[in-house]
């Protein structure tokens, strides 16, 4: 009987998981410990492998796509059976955008739909970078009005202005999907155009947007829009030249010279596609090089590139908004003499097969430091605090998809070289992904280091549910001033973050203050 195989929950934290890579295809032989697929979870890509033997019937999540935890991932039975009843559909797709959730069933096509010949669908356009929703100020056309290219359709008010919306067809304007001054989302359906008479009740689930009962925005307050007589706007050379807002503002944002432009709208009006079909011509050139007083030169603007969220940079987001946001952080700065912390670190490193770094002897005073300040290794658990038990410092590690924070268990217990060789093989594992689920869960206190980018000073967000994190910065060789006279020393400043829930202002305080202590004095750890 054929076993249906589940998303995994691989870490305590996730909630959804990508498929990073099949490497099993339907119709393929599965034997149990085989590897089905990588599993991109909230923390890193684990692999995952087949518990049972006998045929992958079925994939329930496309590769490079995501479902949540316990949603059907794959199907494995005998060859040829009968699956239907377990699937009830077709495999899952690959992740649409999260917007297309929120838009309303009312203003787009039906899924079923085809779109007949010659007929085009318009959407809210976004006109402008913030833009998540337009409001349709005026229509310039009914329905059942014949429209050519570069007409205007409609005044489209965004969060920032009213702009003219131009058709990019010839035809007959079929369907208003918003009704005067009612908004839609961006992207949803605002107009469908093609010949007169064509049928588009399948595009279309229902009557267009009723309209606002509240009165127009311009009525309560005037919109900052152009007049109608600012399409004619001045060049560079001086010359006047007929341009609708839309053009003339994907024209200042490409860099383009409107003079340039030969437009094909209305008495030679500059429309949308003109000048975004728009080339450099020789003969600019050639004018360009003649009159060089009166050269316009064009920059071409860099084009802006888009790149999709891993998991982990979703979470991360997610996760550091949440703290930022719901733990009131507080900062807490020290800089510390680390004259004897460099010699420590000179002799222990003297001995054979032994390195050492500032890093191993921060997270060790740490750890000691802890021990005597157990408010500090606490949680906030909503109607209590959690004092932890064990002493587990998270040492936060970059990443090409953000951050990671693998985990030392039992710290206050481990010594400097196993310390350090722990840091060292988790921070290369998670730079390529191989760090395991429970690797990264359960720290009770967080490490940032970014001395050695030579940052000398800066703070963190706190890594939840840890309730503090420590930033360190660079050692800096500087005057200070010892025993009544100005010498050379190297110093180094700690940033404490606290959850002011939990850890109080004088806390957090005298826990500084200790591990100042056992780092300028690095005997005292051994004591």
């Amino acid at each position: 009987m054929a076993e249906v195989i589940t998303m995994p929950r691989l870490s305590d934290t996730m909630t959804e998981g990508k498929v990073s890579k099949w490497h099993k295809n339907v119709g393929d032989t599965v034997k149990e410990g085989d590897l089905l697929a990588e599993i991109e979870t909230d923390k890193a890509v684990q692999d995952f492998e087949s518990e049972i033997n006998g045929t992958l019937l079925y994939q329930g999540v496309a590769e490079g796509g995501q479902a949540p935890v316990d949603t059907v991932l794959c199907i494995i039975g005998k060859e040829g059976e009968d699956i239907s009843a377990l699937i009830g559909g077709t495999p899952a797709k690959e992740e649409a955008p999260a917007q297309a959730v929120a838009e309303p069933a009312a203003a787009e096509p039906t899924a079923s739909a085809e779109v007949p010949a010659g007929v085009e669908v318009i959407t809210m356009p976004r006109l402008s970078d913030t833009m998540t929703e337009g409001k349709v100020a005026k229509w310039h056309k009914n329905v059942g009005d014949a429209v050519k290219e570069g007409d205007i359709l409609a005044e489209i008010e965004t969060d920032k202005a009213v702009q003219d919306f131009e058709s990019e067809f010839n035809g007959t304007l079929l369907y208003q999907g918003v009704a005067e001054s009612g908004a839609a989302l961006v992207d949803t359906v605002l107009a469908i155009i093609g010949p007169a008479g064509t049928d588009v009740s399948g595009l279309t689930s229902g009557k267009p947007a009723a309209k606002s009962d509240a009165a127009p925005a311009v009525s309560e307050k005037p919109v900052a829009t152009q007049p109608k007589e600012e399409a004619v706007v001045a060049s560079s050379t001086g010359d006047r030249v007929a341009i609708s807002p839309l053009a003339r503002k994907i024209a200042s944002d490409k860099g383009i010279d409107i003079s340039a432009v030969k437009g094909s709208g209305d008495g030679g009006r500059i429309v949308k596609k003109d000048v975004e079909n728009y080339q450099p011509s020789a003969q600019a050139a050639t004018t360009a090089t003649a009159a060089p007083a009166k050269a316009v030169v064009n920059f071409v603007a860099g084009e802006d590139t888009e790149t999709p969220n891993s998991q982990v940079r979703n979470v991360i987001a997610k996760r550091l908004s949440e703290s930022k946001f719901t733990a009131p952080h507080y900062y807490l700065m020290v800089e510390i003499t680390m004259d004897k912390a460099i010699a420590a670190r000179k002799e222990i490193n003297s001995l054979p097969d032994t390195k050492v770094s500032f890093n191993d002897m921060i997270i060790k005073a740490t750890a000691f430091a802890l021990r005597k300040h157990p408010q500090v290794n606490s949680s906030w658990a909503g109607d209590k605090i959690i004092h932890r038990g064990n002493i587990n410092i998270g040492v936060a590690v970059a990443i090409p998809d953000g951050l990671v924070v693998p985990v030392l268990k039992n710290t206050d217990h481990m010594t400097y070289s196993e310390i350090s060789a722990s840091v060292k093989d988790m921070a290369a594992r998670a730079k390529n992904k191989g760090l395991k689920a429970n690797e990264m869960e359960g720290s009770t206190f967080s490490i940032s280091n970014l001395g050695m980018f030579g940052i000398e000073t800066f703070t963190s967000i706190i890594n939840q549910p840890n309730a503090a994190i420590l930033s360190v910065g660079a050692i800096v060789e500087k005057p200070v001033v010892k025993d009544g006279q100005i010498v050379v020393g190297n110093t180094m400043k700690l940033s404490l973050a606290c959850d002011h829930r939990v850890v109080d202002g004088a806390t957090g305080a005298q826990f500084l203050q200790t591990l100042r202590t056992y780092l300028e004095n690095p005997l005292s750890l051994l004591v």
